[in-house]
């Protein structure tokens, strides 16, 4: 497989690289106008997002996957049909297994799958001008994998369902996420605002220091601003979706049901596809590198990877970073988390659509409003980050509270609408957050192999998480609180390592990597 690039984009590539030696990579690569990025291309990237708001492949897609193992288990105990509270069972990889164990199971062959296609593709994005590709061919397979689910709505073709499961949760959703949310410090760096600031820190009208203050709010706008824009895009999805549910009568039998969620995934994947279309159209198709000697593209991804890991303790501060994000994977756990296992109540489907719309206007709000704070007050990614991780930790100490009481702690209805809110306000503007420090810690031209490697990362550890806290419950008489000592712990010793990230030592890091990477030291014949 060879990369498309003739001699002349090979030049331009080679002249961008070689201008990140002799200045900080803060001044590089905003010379070029024909690459400024224009308000309908950054709008284009917003909307994508609202597409790509994983209602089809981290909720809908998920759920019917469980749904058709419980209905085509059976109880090992009676051998009829399972029943809820009882056990269910399914011949799955040469033995029977518990749904549970299905699950698990599944999402550690998924998470392989993923691991090995972002290390693998994940460089290849950092390469010549076809990044963009990537993110087409992912979102267009994933949207096909939404509209395969109405084709798999019969309990006996659960097999299909663990395919689509793990195709459309992990390996096709989760990269098309990556290598979008990838192309913002680029959108950022391009904006006419900041090719300005840039210029005028050249010419010495403006300080170093001040142009990197001002480019850091800049990815900041532009990472808080799509995640608000996706809640509330993603509010008019769920209420169009709340009337699909009324006009499929889907609370009247379990075939209804069953249905009713393969046509909400069909049509989340449609959403996705109309909202993806235009960033496809009007993504600039910016010059990446040009591929180090001695390497294809079927190697440069395994070698790009041994070759960050092996430059750690040239990036010292990036690898901070990234203990701390492992770390804090483990501790932050998704709404469903809470609601699934430490709150035992049954709920009607009214009440699931009222949290999850709570959820995410209030996810909107929180993110936004943090940005407004950030914005009037000049506060650093890192500053903001380190008062969002506060609440994270409050967060467990309430789960804490719970361990010798039954009167808080996740335990009441009350309870799980408060965490709602709580989690929207104080909690979701994480995810904007610590994606634009990913941003701010890595190198530029390497930047979609930083994101693979951050996004590997999270999931390795959000894959751990639940077995260590699972573990902690077995080995407390069933107490659903007593994981959240570990995380609180756990969550504590992890913003250590935050607090220590340099960010003045990163850009030095960064700018001396990106050095050697231009003259081919981290890739020269005797690294090989």
């Amino acid at each position: 497989m060879s990369m498309p690039a003739d001699s002349k984009d090979d030049n331009k590539d080679r002249e961008v690289l070689e201008a990140t030696v002799d200045e900080p990579s803060s001044l590089s690569k905003v010379v070029l106008g024909e690459w400024t990025t224009t308000r309908r291309e950054l709008w284009c990237f917003y909307l994508y997002y609202i597409g790509n708001n994983g209602l089809s492949g981290f909720n809908f897609g998920p759920s019917q996957f469980q749904n058709l193992l419980f209905l085509a288990g059976t109880d090992p105990a009676s051998g009829q049909a399972c029943a809820t509270g009882t056990d269910c069972v399914l011949p799955y990889l040469g033995r029977m297994r518990n749904v549970n164990s299905i699950v698990l199971l599944t999402n550690g062959i998924s998470f392989a799958l993923q691991a090995v296609l972002l290390l693998a593709v994940g460089a290849w994005a950092d390469y010549g001008r076809w990044r963009p590709n990537i993110t087409i061919f992912f979102t267009f397979l994933a949207v096909g994998v939404a509209f395969a689910w109405l084709g798999v709505e019969d309990p006996a073709q659960w097999r299909a369902g663990v395919a689509l499961y793990i195709l459309g949760f992990d390996v096709c959703a989760q990269c098309s996420l990556t290598f979008w949310t990838a192309a913002f410090p680029g959108l950022a760096r391009n904006l006419p605002e900041v090719q300005h600031s840039a210029t005028a820190a050249k010419r010495g009208e403006k300080s170093l220091d001040a142009h990197v203050q001002f480019e850091s709010l800049t990815r900041n706008r532009v990472s808080n601003v799509s995640f608000a824009v996706c809640s509330a895009g993603e509010i008019i999805v769920l209420a169009v979706m709340v009337g699909i549910l009324k006009g499929l009568n889907s609370d009247a039998s379990v075939e209804n049901n069953t249905h009713a969620f393969s046509v909400l995934i069909a049509f989340s994947g449609g959403v996705w596809l109309l909202c993806a279309i235009p960033w496809f159209l009007f993504e600039k198709r910016r010059p990446g590198l040009s591929l180090p000697p001695g390497t294809s593209l079927l190697t440069v991804g395994f070698k790009q990877t041994y070759v960050a890991f092996r430059e750690c303790m040239r990036l010292k501060q990036t690898f901070l970073y990234l203990i701390f994000y492992f770390l804090m994977r483990v501790v932050l756990p998704p709404p469903g988390d809470v609601l699934n296992t430490t709150v035992v109540v049954s709920y009607s489907t009214q009440q699931l659509t009222l949290l999850l719309l709570v959820g995410i206007v209030t996810q909107g709000l929180g993110i936004y409003i943090f940005w407004i704070v950030q914005k009037k007050f000049h506060i650093s990614t890192k500053r903001m980050l380190i008062f969002n991780v506060f609440w994270i930790l409050i967060l467990t100490v309430w789960g804490l509270i719970g361990v010798h009481t039954d009167k808080f702690g996740f335990k009441h209805v009350w309870e799980i609408w408060l965490y709602q809110v709580f989690y929207g306000l104080m909690v979701c503007p994480w995810y904007a957050y610590s994606q634009t420090m990913i941003s701010e810690v890595s190198p530029l031209p390497q930047m979609f192999l930083f994101f693979a490697l951050f996004s590997v990362i999270g999931k390795t550890s959000a894959f751990i998480g639940p077995f260590v806290s699972q573990a902690i419950i077995s080995a407390s008489n069933n107490n659903d609180n007593m994981p959240f000592a570990f995380l609180f712990s756990l969550g504590a010793f992890s913003t250590v390592f935050l607090v220590f990230v340099d960010m003045d030592k990163s850009r030095v890091e960064c700018d001396e990597f990106i050095a050697a990477e231009a003259s081919r030291e981290a890739f020269g014949a005797d690294n090989a």
